[in-house]
C-alpha cells in the first residue's frame, strides 16, 4: 500500500485473495538499501533482506531457499519470511537480442540487489554474461563508475535503489514511475514499464541527434562556402547578408523536422506468441 517496490503489488494481491485485512501503518520510511520501516499500532515493523539483519536475528531464520526473500521484523524479533518466485518478462530476451544489431549495444551488465544465486539463474536464462548480484546501492555506483570510465553507458532501472547508479551513468532511464527519486535521477523516464518504450526512446534520441548534426554541419558548411564566394568578390555585402539569412532559415526549418512524428518510432517487434500471452506477475507465498 505504501511501498512503490514492484513486489508490493504481489503482496497486496495475495492478501486480497486470502481476505487478509490491511492494518493502518504510520511513520512509513523506505531507506535505499535498508528496507521498509513503519509503525503499526504500538509495534515497530521492519521489512528487509537477510543480509541486513544482525547475526542474532539471522540465526533464527529458516535455511535459504530459491526465490526472492523478505524478512519481517516486529519489535526487533523475526516474525515472518516472505519468499517470491520472480517470473521474467517474456519480452526481455527478444529485446536483449534486438539491442546489438539495431542499437550497437553488445555489452549488457546486470546489477541487482537480489541474492547472487537468483540473479545468476535469471542471467543464464537471458544469456547475460556480466552479472553482479547481492549489491547495495553504493556497490552499484562503483560498478557503473568503472564502466562509464571505459565507455558510454545506459542504465535502465525501476527502483529507488537504482537512483544513485543512474546519476553516474552516461544516460539514466527510469522504467515506469515507481519512485519519484528514481524519476528525478534519470535523464529520461519511460512512463509505462515497457521495453518497447525504451526502444522508442533510443530511436527518438538517435533521430534528434541526426537532425541536429545535419542542421549544424550543413549550416556551417554553407556559411563557409558563402564566405569563400564573398571573399572572391562574387557577392556584395547585401547579397552575403541575405544569403546568410537564407542559410539560417534552412537550418531552422530542418531542425523543425524533429517535431514531425515519423511513421514509426520503434523497429522492435514483440513476437506474436509473446504479445498474445499473459505475462505472469510475481507470486508471493508465506
Amino acid at each position: 500500500m505504501y511501498s512503490k517496490h514492484p513486489l508490493a503489488s504481489a503482496l497486496l494481491d495475495a492478501a486480497a485473495r486470502e481476505s487478509v485485512p490491511l492494518l493502518e501503518a504510520t511513520e512509513v520510511a523506505e531507506v535505499p538499501g535498508s528496507g521498509l520501516r513503519a509503525r503499526i499500532g504500538d509495534h515497530s515493523v521492519w521489512i528487509t533482506g537477510r543480509k541486513k539483519l544482525p547475526p542474532a536475528m539471522t540465526a533464527t531464520l529458516p535455511p535459504s531457499a530459491p526465490g526472492l526473500e523478505c524478512i519481517v521484523v516486529v519489535d526487533d524479533h523475526v516474525t515472518g519470511v516472505f519468499r517470491f518466485e520472480d517470473q521474467p518478462r517474456q519480452d526481455t530476451k527478444p529485446f536483449l537480442d534486438h539491442l546489438a544489431p539495431q542499437h550497437h549495444i553488445d555489452h549488457v551488465t546486470l546489477l541487482s540487489g537480489d541474492r547472487v544465486a537468483e540473479v545468476t539463474l535469471f542471467a543464464k536464462k537471458m544469456r547475460i554474461e556480466h552479472v553482479y548480484g547481492g549489491m547495495s546501492p553504493e556497490e552499484k555506483v562503483e560498478v557503473v563508475r568503472d564502466l562509464t570510465r571505459q565507455t558510454k553507458t545506459i542504465y535502465v532501472g525501476d527502483g529507488i535503489n537504482d537512483a544513485p547508479a543512474m546519476l553516474n551513468a552516461t544516460v539514466g532511464i527510469a522504467l515506469g514511475v515507481n519512485s519519484e527519486i528514481t524519476s528525478e535521477a534519470a535523464g529520461a523516464v519511460v512512463l509505462e514499464s515497457s521495453l518497447r518504450g525504451v526502444d522508442e526512446l533510443m530511436h527518438i534520441g538517435a533521430r534528434m541527434r541526426r537532425i541536429a548534426l545535419q542542421s549544424a554541419v550543413g549550416g556551417m558548411s554553407l556559411s563557409i562556402a558563402g564566405m569563400l564566394v564573398a571573399g572572391l568578390g562574387l557577392l556584395s555585402p547585401i547579397q552575403g547578408a541575405l544569403l546568410q539569412e537564407a542559410i539560417d532559415l534552412l537550418a531552422i526549418m530542418n531542425s523543425l523536422r524533429m517535431i514531425i512524428p515519423p511513421p514509426t518510432l520503434s523497429d522492435y517487434t514483440v513476437p506474436a506468441i509473446i504479445a498474445d500471452a499473459t505475462i505472469p506477475s510475481s507470486k508471493a507465498s508465506m
